[in-house]
């Protein structure tokens, strides 16, 4: 993997767009954008960027989890199936 091939300007990008998207959903890699020598933007095909968001929901989640282990904020295993049985049941 070369890594300047994933660096394009945006001069590029005007000029060869289909090209640069036909990269970018073939490799699954992002591209970096630049203005002025600057990066200013990433392009990543829709299925990486649903996956990347997934990833950070579930990084969210974990994070969550564990600031309330910290908290003390827990329950035994137990008391939470016996409170969803008893939920189940109602619910029949």
């Amino acid at each position: 993997m070369n890594i300047s091939e994933d660096i394009k300007s945006i001069t590029y990008l005007k000029s060869k767009a289909a090209d640069l998207l036909k990269q970018i959903n073939d490799t699954h890699r992002p591209v970096i954008i630049t203005q002025n020598g600057e990066p200013k933007a990433v392009l990543q095909d829709p299925k990486s960027y649903e996956n990347m968001r997934n990833a950070i929901g579930l990084l969210k989640l974990i994070a969550q989890s564990e600031e309330e282990i910290k908290k003390g904020k827990t329950k035994p295993q137990a008391e939470v199936f016996a409170n969803l049985k008893k939920k189940l049941k109602k619910s029949e």
